[in-house]
């Protein structure tokens, strides 16, 4: 799922194309996209967009009237950037936004179709998608502390918790507790003053690197490598691979779609947490720890 780095690079590159631009209407290519019946498809045509902002994971155009566009990528959304007019692609297509200097596209590679949108009446309709998490990179260490003790969850969970921190999913979390050097499993109601602010700062500095490098990547371009899983990330989807900071391979936790990356050197203290299912599987041959593993 695009997470607040991508997401960030996907505004700027709305920013440069369609704000202050007239949106000529919305195509659907499957009904089942738009989640909504009010405000009509046809009301917000002709109206110019006069803003953006991410609430969560999820994008907003702000038009005219006070209406608002919210696109919600899930795992598989991308949005694509064509020609005005153009026509939408294959299965993937589910909906184009037409200016008259080109065509924002909505595509989901994925049979689930779970990207939706959702045309909102005023800043009032806006707030059922606000999920209450606060905003990592604008947070102050305090009100961060706060939210990651509001409830006891361990901190992969915790980090990806919509209403506890807004933006953060799978793969950003992998990396911000490495960078932190702290456990996926640490429980947050386990954690002193001094490791909140490590997780503070590794969330900050984390999170701060990517905007600048997807950025740079992209340029005054179109985000066209929107992924989860880039070369350049310490663990998150590096199983079996190297850990950058001390060389010890990679390993990961497998719980229902999906899968927690971590490094048992740098974050663990030489333990191999359980993976459910491997762990059951193996019973006492389940290694415990990283010379075990290596033996």
């Amino acid at each position: 799922m695009p997470e607040l780095p991508d997401l960030t690079v996907y505004l700027d590159a709305l920013e440069r194309r369609v704000v202050g631009r007239r949106l000529l209407g919305l195509r659907l290519g499957s009904p089942f996209v738009l989640r909504s019946v009010d405000p009509p498809v046809s009301e917000i045509a002709g109206r110019k967009v006069v803003g953006l902002r991410r609430l969560g994971k999820r994008l907003v155009l702000a038009l005219e009237g006070d209406l608002f566009v919210v696109v919600h990528l899930m795992i598989a959304g991308r949005l694509k950037w064509a020609a005005a007019g153009a026509k939408l692609p294959g299965k993937i297509g589910l909906a184009a936004l037409d200016f008259e200097d080109g065509s924002v596209l909505l595509t989901e590679a994925s049979p689930k179709k779970r990207a939706s949108i959702h045309l909102v009446r005023g800043e009032g309709g806006l707030l059922a998608f606000r999920r209450g998490g606060i905003e990592p990179l604008s947070a102050a260490l305090p009100e961060f502390a706060a939210a990651l003790r509001r409830e006891v969850h361990t901190l992969k969970r915790s980090l990806t918790d919509p209403d506890l921190f807004a933006g953060i999913g799978n793969a950003y979390s992998d990396e911000i507790l490495h960078r932190a050097r702290l456990s996926p499993t640490q429980r947050t109601d386990h954690l002193d003053d001094e490791a909140v602010e490590q997780l503070y700062r590794a969330t900050q500095d984390v999170l701060t690197e990517w905007i600048a490098r997807l950025r740079e990547e992209t340029g005054t371009g179109w985000p066209e490598k929107v992924t989860a899983f880039r070369p350049q990330m310490a663990v998150h989807g590096r199983f079996g691979l190297p850990c950058p900071v001390c060389g010890t391979k990679v390993q990961r936790i497998r719980y229902a779609d999906n899968e927690c990356n971590y490094c048992p050197r740098c974050q663990t203290e030489g333990r191999l947490l359980a993976d459910r299912a491997l762990s059951r599987l193996l019973g006492k041959d389940w290694p415990r720890r990283i010379e075990e593993l290596e033996g």
